[in-house]
């Protein structure tokens, strides 16, 4: 617990910093010789009534006036005294007020005193427990020296009485002081201004109250201190000016003290303002330049920078130190002339550095001096920055690490050149206690730098590489995540090629963002490809999905409710370059755009649909026929949504963005996206255009046959015929096998379904697959079966297979189609 000894330097000095104390100026033997006006005001006293008469009278108690004349009967007490005491007013009543009385000595060798008396109402809360009803303490320990210099100038301004403390404070000494004016002592422009302020005072007899000004310290003292100091006029008798008492406080401490935790409030409104690690290292440096150091760099591991697992600390005998980059830079000087490594740049860091000792202990390397001398590391290992250093004049150094949860993630240096004070202990706690603020932020962003990675790296996964529309259509894209706080979201779109040179177009959106949306979106578009490789109507394998994702979210684990709700909607279409017909249906998906070859923008009347994950109302599917080389435009509503607008306004952009037939199909993406997406952006776009092709007359052949064995060998013959034509001879065996067999399986199975007299079908398709399309009216869907030696029958499917590279089937409104299609030659 702290003595009255160790509060009182605090106390008064705050008493003199923060109000303006009374003034009186007593000779050897207590007499009052000098009086201020702030003396008057206190005691209400004039100086014709005080000056000349014992100070003791003004005290109130007896035991005061006992201790107070204690320092004028005992020599060994020549400095200072300071306690609680009494004082009378003129009216009669007692004032609480601080006593701080100062030995001065002058050119004569007398001892004078100056009182300093504060009303103890109008100070701060002292750490003594007096209150104005306790009684006064009969003794107070006190330290041998308070921190209050005292002068008293006369009119002229010389010096006549001061303290050993003014001395000490501000580098003046006695001999040099007495009987001298401030500017013979110390010339210079800074005395001339504290002049100017005491003529003022004189003149008008207000005091100057906290003044500042820095200690006259020689040149060779590389520090400075601050000193406040205030200003009163005392008066004699008749009420004349007879001098200036200057008394003066040393606050460097405290005003340093104040600088450090303005620039942690800084430090809080200024770094982290961002997720980016490299934005971060920079504000950490451009805090501290020119507040704590004139040069300060912040050099982060390249594996913060993208988002992986952090530094341990080397081991004693790593020799190899890891990659470094320079992500903070700052200077006192314009283009940060002492950096050898530019922002973005590879750092290299000797070995045998301080800077690779800071990676090993974990712990910040402290010169106040830097040796700068020859034969240190500096000229056997980095000679490049020994140049620099001694080129700009660095003469303190501090190396800081950055570390977070028990690993390195970069260090920051500082130093100082022009500023001639080294760096203190306290400096280097402000600069650690800066560079954890930072690797608070850094680690925050290094985290989600590493999950958005993630995230977008699964994205980039799951989304096509290589989107081709084949034969139907020429398709582009643009996929843009949200650059937001909260990451990537779930947008996926697909662009599936289907039998028959169809092809299936898809665009979806999760609900959510981040590495979750982006896992749920992935589980849709797997389960999306497959459903569209069953060649299903869209209204049936959005019901299909729909059932998949409601599966999906029954599974999830009901203890994370976070994670358990996957909602989606999506929009599919099929377009048949074969009957430039597009058939389409939404799940709670904005409608598609359909641009015709003149530039008309058109939004088709296609029901709603509810979202995924419902279950609440059927799919329906609406089929177009669009003319040859129209546009689809399929996108997510990240396109078209913005916080102040209706959709209706947004789907008006997107129509007047999309009417421009004269771009490319690649152009008319970049400036669609590029018009239409939000700034700042708040959700990820998707936007997908496809126009379309037809296949010609002569790329297609089909026939029609009765549902009679006898006709399969008519079939071969008239699909080998065509074959000729288009010079694909060397297809006509395995085609004329393939026909054959699913002649044959759709002759034995429509037969046993009751469909006598109906017709089978068979189309040829020539687009960058030879496709072979039976029809029936059936619907039953043929299996592969592994037949028996003793099997009449069960091998021509196995046998397709074997010739095709892929076949299948799919449901027409009147039966089905079973295909099969083979590799064409690169030439065909």
């Amino acid at each position: 617990m702290g003595s009255s000894a160790e509060t009182a330097v605090p106390e008064a000095q705050t008493a003199i910093e923060t109000v303006c104390p009374a003034i009186a100026l007593l000779d050897a033997q207590g007499t009052v010789v000098g009086w201020s006006q702030a003396a008057q005001r206190l005691v209400g006293y004039s100086a014709t009534e005080v000056v000349g008469r014992s100070a003791g009278v003004l005290l109130a108690a007896t035991d005061d006036r006992a201790k107070a004349s204690q320092p004028a009967q005992e020599s060994t007490l020549r400095d200072c005294w300071s306690d609680l005491a009494q004082v009378r007013h003129r009216d009669g009543r007692s004032i609480d007020v601080r006593l701080c009385v100062s030995s001065l000595t002058g050119q004569d060798g007398r001892d004078w005193w100056v009182v300093c008396a504060t009303d103890k109402a109008s100070l701060p809360a002292w750490p003594a427990k007096a209150t104005v009803a306790d009684p006064l303490p009969a003794t107070l320990p006190l330290p041998s020296r308070l921190p209050i210099g005292v002068v008293v100038r006369d009119t002229h301004l010389r010096c006549i009485r001061v303290n050993d403390t003014q001395g000490s404070k501000d580098g003046i000494p006695l001999p040099k002081r007495l009987g001298r004016r401030l500017t013979e002592t110390a010339p210079g422009t800074e005395a001339e201004t504290l002049e100017a302020v005491m003529h003022q005072v004189l003149e008008s007899g207000d005091p100057a109250i906290n003044v500042d000004y820095q200690a006259f310290l020689p040149a060779n003292v590389r520090s400075s201190r601050i000193l406040t100091a205030s200003y009163f006029r005392l008066d004699d008798a008749q009420e004349r000016a007879l001098g200036v008492c200057v008394v003066s406080v040393d606050v460097t401490d405290s005003r340093r003290a104040r600088e450090r935790l303005a620039i942690l409030g800084e430090a809080s409104r200024r770094i982290g303002t961002t997720l980016d690690v490299m934005q971060t290292a920079q504000e950490l440096a451009a805090l501290t330049v020119p507040f704590l150091a004139d040069y300060a760099t912040v050099d982060l591991a390249e594996t913060v920078q993208h988002g992986e697992e952090p530094l341990a600390h080397l081991g004693p005998q790593d020799e190899r130190v890891p990659a470094f980059r320079r992500a903070g830079l700052a200077s006192i000087h314009p283009g940060t002339p002492e950096s050898l490594f530019a922002r973005g740049e590879p750092v290299f860091v000797p070995p045998t550095s301080p800077f690779a000792g800071v990676l090993r202990s974990g712990k910040s390397h402290f010169e106040p001096i830097l040796d700068t001398s020859p034969g240190t590391w500096l000229d056997h290992h980095d000679p490049a920055r020994a140049e620099k250093i001694r080129k700009h004049a660095m003469h303190s150094l501090m190396v800081v690490p950055i570390h977070a949860r028990g690993a390195v993630l970069g260090m920051a240096v500082f130093m100082r050149t022009e500023d001639p004070r080294p760096f203190e202990e306290d400096d280097l706690l402000l600069a650690e206690e800066l560079a954890s603020w930072a690797a608070l932020a850094l680690d925050n962003a290094r985290q989600y730098v590493r999950e958005r990675s993630a995230a977008l790296a699964l994205q980039r996964l799951l989304h096509p590489h290589r989107p081709t529309g084949g034969s139907a259509a020429d398709v582009a894209w643009r996929y843009l995540p949200a650059n937001s706080h909260h990451g990537i979201g779930g947008d996926w779109f697909d662009v599936i090629p289907l039998s028959g040179a169809r092809v299936a177009l898809v665009v979806g959106d999760v609900v959510g963002h981040g590495i979750n949306a982006a896992a749920k979106m992935g589980q849709l578009r797997t389960a999306m490809n497959t459903l569209a490789g069953m060649d299903m109507p869209p209204d049936e394998v959005l019901s299909r999905l729909d059932e998949q994702v409601i599966r999906l979210t029954e599974a999830e684990d009901p203890r994370h409710p976070a994670t358990t709700t996957m909602a989606a909607t999506c929009l599919y279409a099929v377009y048949d370059p074969v009957t430039r017909t597009c058939t389409m249906a939404r799940a709670g998906h904005p409608p598609p755009a359909i641009i015709d070859p003149y530039g008309h923008v058109t939004f088709p009347d296609l029901p709603t649909g509810a979202p995924l994950g419902l279950g609440l109302v059927p799919f329906e599917s609406v089929t177009l026929e669009l003319a040859e080389g129209s546009v689809l435009a399929l996108y997510t509503d990240g396109l078209i949504e913005a916080r102040d607008q209706d959709i209706s306004a947004g789907m008006n952009r997107l129509r007047a963005a999309l009417a421009q037939p004269d771009l490319t199909l690649d152009e008319l993406c970049s400036s669609t996206v590029d018009t239409l997406r939000a700034k700042p952006p708040s959700d990820d776009v998707t936007l997908l255009l496809a126009r379309t092709r037809s296949l010609g007359a002569d790329q297609i052949a089909s026939w029609q046959f009765p549902s009679d064995p006898a006709v399969v060998s008519r079939a071969r013959t008239l699909a080998a015929r065509q074959l000729t034509q288009w010079g694909l001879e060397h297809l006509a065996e395995s085609t004329e096998l393939i026909v054959s067999e699913l002649f044959t399986n759709a002759i034995i199975h429509g037969s046993s379904d009751c469909n006598s007299g109906r017709t089978i079908g068979l189309r040829l398709i020539r687009h960058e697959m030879l496709t072979c399309e039976v029809s029936d009216a059936s619907h039953s869907h043929p299996l592969v079966r592994h037949a028996r030696t003793t099997d009449e029958h069960g091998r021509g499917l196995f046998l397709v297979t074997q010739l095709s590279r892929r076949w299948g089937t799919r449901q027409i409104p009147d039966g089905k189609i079973i295909w099969a299609d083979q590799q064409l030659p690169a030439s065909a």
